[in-house]
């Protein structure tokens, strides 16, 4: 790992950190916010590639569990991890490195809607099987319950990967992160 790789990890972990200022909604059935940190895995990962934008949510998810305030509202620790939104939270590092992957697979002819795919199937679709199975076990209720409560998180997560869609293929023109994979 060069010292490059670890400014750029740190730098996205801060940029996740970042956006806590946007204020949290939370639904009132299974009591997890909507954040717009979700969204800091979607960009870690398209811009960053899957190590280093995986490497980037895990270090801000070890930062969160030591207790830092770094979530809406100042929260942190691992209260925050076992309640019921620390399914979203832990997956946010693999979130970020399936995103990543897709990203890395498809840079070197990555467009918005590639980017977009990519940042669903990382940030929505895998964020969701996890979180929902984290809520599932933390509240008692059965996986379809938690996932019926969890639908009302998908507009705005179709947002974050827009953004963050937008955000791929802005730095993949002006300041390429990710090399294309080399062709053997």
């Amino acid at each position: 790992m060069t010292t490059r790789d670890i400014v750029y990890i740190a730098l996205f972990a801060a940029f996740t950190a970042a956006l806590a200022v946007f204020p949290p909604l939370v639904l009132p059935v299974i009591g997890v916010p909507i954040t717009a940190q979700s969204m800091g895995a979607m960009i870690a990962g398209s811009v960053l590639g899957a190590k280093r934008g995986g490497a980037a949510l895990a270090l801000f998810v070890a930062l969160v569990a030591a207790g830092l305030p770094l979530l809406p509202g100042g929260r942190g620790g691992m209260a925050v991890i076992a309640g019921p939104g620390g399914g979203f939270i832990l997956s946010w590092i693999l979130a970020a490195y399936v995103t990543g992957l897709i990203c890395e697979r498809l840079w070197s002819n990555l467009n918005w809607l590639k980017a977009f795919a990519a940042s669903v199937t990382g940030g929505i679709v895998v964020l969701y099987v996890f979180g929902v199975a984290w809520i599932s076990m933390v509240t008692g209720l059965s996986y379809f319950e938690a996932a019926a409560s969890s639908l009302g998180f998908i507009p705005g997560d179709l947002i974050k990967a827009g953004i963050a869609a937008t955000v791929a293929v802005t730095v993949r023109k002006s300041y390429p992160l990710i090399e294309a994979p080399r062709r053997a």
